[in-house]
Formats: structure tokens, sequence, C-alpha cells
């Protein structure tokens, strides 16, 4: 009896081994157990030979890998939940299905994004280097390292969906006023529960708020959101947290407006141009002036585990000519 052959799944770069073993399992899995990045020529071959890419935020997808007048895929089943690093409509066009992770990194990215509310004003990374960098502390005095508190502040959320909502119900619970821009009004409800302020200018909404957080996707329309003149609107003794997208602000105009005393400060765990961090950005942080993290908001291992799940999912789900639960189509972005 001849034994049906696996599919070949390409996984760009290293998962948390519960779900590499049962991708292995399941499937003819290609791991990437040294966890380098993958090349685009090494994606392109990948492209040409597997049935199944499983790539993260970091793999560019491009219409150039899709396109190839020999690429096999037929499923591009993405390790998160933005799919900005995959050119969905060519996927589309090409007859290759798309999904991702959703509704999985709500919780751990609103507390990462709650984490940098609170470390921005009260300086605590500034702080904490105090005594892990060997600088002088004279002890306690009235008038040393001190901050701002953040209760009774008005938050601006840009993008209210299941991340910004998150946040809205922390930052609630520590005396933030809500408010926020998105595409339409929350329900209600929502709305009530979270004593939240609609601004369906996003101008005037900026002009107003003391912390500005951005948890809206990167797509086509959000590329520069936060613009130079928008930058511009913001008080300066406001401050940006970002925990989504770095695509979505204009970098280097924030960078000018906080050496310039326009902007108070910033906590950043994206940036425009990843890996790559502006050094810029970095002698801004040694001085105090922005905290800055290496895009750790979805990092906990549980958040990695119930991602895997669902890749697998996705994988199985469509292998068996059904419809993957978490497919993204182009009308969705």
């Amino acid at each position: 009896m001849s034994v049906k052959k696996k599919p070949l799944v390409v996984v760009t770069r290293k998962l948390p081994d519960s779900i590499e073993t049962r991708m292995r399992e399941l499937f003819d899995a290609r791991i990437n157990l040294e966890d380098t990045p993958m090349s685009a020529d090494q994606i392109a071959e990948a492209a040409r030979t597997a049935d199944v890419l499983v790539p993260t935020v970091t793999d560019h997808i491009s219409a150039d890998i899709i396109n190839q007048p020999d690429c096999k895929l037929r499923l591009i089943a993405n390790f998160g939940n933005g799919v900005d690093n995959i050119d969905v409509e060519a996927a589309h066009a090409r007859g290759i299905t798309v999904t991702n992770t959703p509704k999985v990194l709500t919780e751990d990215t609103a507390d990462m994004t709650m984490a940098l509310i609170l470390a921005v004003p009260r300086r605590m990374i500034e702080g904490a280097s105090i005594l892990t960098e060997g600088k002088p502390w004279p002890g306690w005095s009235p008038t040393w390292m001190l901050g701002h508190r953040i209760g009774g502040k008005r938050l601006g959320i840009i993008g209210m969906g299941r991340i910004g909502q998150a946040v809205a119900r922390r930052a609630r619970a520590f005396g933030l006023q809500i408010h926020y821009h998105n595409r339409r009004p929350v329900a209600p409800k929502i709305a009530e529960e979270l004593g939240a302020t609609y601004w369906e200018s996003l101008d005037q909404m900026l002009a107003r708020m003391d912390i500005i957080s951005v948890n809206c996707p990167h797509t086509p329309a959000t590329y520069h959101l936060l613009s130079a003149r928008r930058l511009k609107l913001i008080r300066k003794d406001a401050y940006i947290v970002n925990t989504a997208r770095g695509e979505v602000t204009d970098e280097d105009t924030l960078i000018k407006l906080i050496e310039g005393g326009e902007i108070g400060g910033a906590g950043l765990d994206v940036y425009e141009h990843e890996p790559a961090v502006n050094p810029k950005l970095v002698r801004l942080a040694k001085a105090g002036k922005v905290t800055l993290l290496p895009h750790m908001g979805s990092a906990t291992i549980e958040g990695r585990v119930e991602m895997g799940e669902k890749v697998i999912i996705n994988i199985r789900t469509f292998l068996d000519a059904h419809k993957p639960p978490d497919r993204v189509l182009p009308s969705m972005l």
C-alpha cells in the first residue's frame, strides 16, 4: 500500500520546539534550526519548491517572488498578525492563499504598550541605568529623577481594534482619559465601557493629547500616517508610544522634533527600517529622551506557541480542501 506523500512546508525562522515537532509529524517540514534570516534568493527558491511557506513578519514575500513562472506555492501561512510583509494582492491573483495568526497577541502587545506608557514619563529605563551602568547615585532626594504622573492625562489611541481596546482597558485602570481615532467609531457599548471619546479628525486629536499610542496596522493607507505635518501638531510636553509598526510614523521627523524639544519623548518597540535602528534614536535614548525596545511587544512563550498552533490549523484546514479560519484577502486590508 502506497503512503501518501506529505506536503513540503518551508519555515523561514526557528519556532517553539513543540510547534516544530508537530510540524515534522504532520508535514515534510523544513525548519530553520539556526534561526538565520533567509535571504530573498533563499525565499524565492523556497517558493519554487515548497507547497506551503511559513514566513514571519521580517520576511518580505514580494510580487517578484510570487510571480516567478515556476512558483509552486499554494499557501503562505504567515507566522504573525500583520501581513504587510506579503504582497497579498499578488498572491491572490496567482491563486495562492494567505493566512495569518490574529487574536493571539492582543493582550501581550497591550501589556507592552502599557509598560512603555508608564516607562517614558517615570524615566524607568533612565533610572535603571544609574544602577546597572555604574553611574553615581547620591541616594534619595526630593528633586532627583523627577518624572510625571499619568493619572488624569489624556491618552489618544490611533487604531481602536482589538489591541487598541485592550490598551484602553489597561490605561483606564491607571486613571487615563481615553480618546481614539479610527476609521469608524467603535460600538456604543464599547465606547461606554471604556469612557472613550471618538475623534473623526486625527489632526484635532493629536493636538490635544498628552500621550499618543499607535496601535493600527501598517497598510498603504497608514504609511506615515503620523507624517511630518501631523507630528508638528503634537504638544511639546506630549510623547508617542508605538508598538504597532515603525512605518506608520515619519521617524526622521520624530527624531528632529524630539531633539529640538518640540515633542516630549517617545517609547518605541518598532522602527521604520527594522532591524536597523537610527543611531540618533540610540543617542536620544542614552540622553533619557526616548525608551527603546527591540520589537518585544508580542514576545511571550505562550503567545508564540499559540501563533504556531494557528499556523498548523491553517495549513491542515487548507490541505483538507477547506477555507482556513484565518484567511486574508486583499479586500480586508
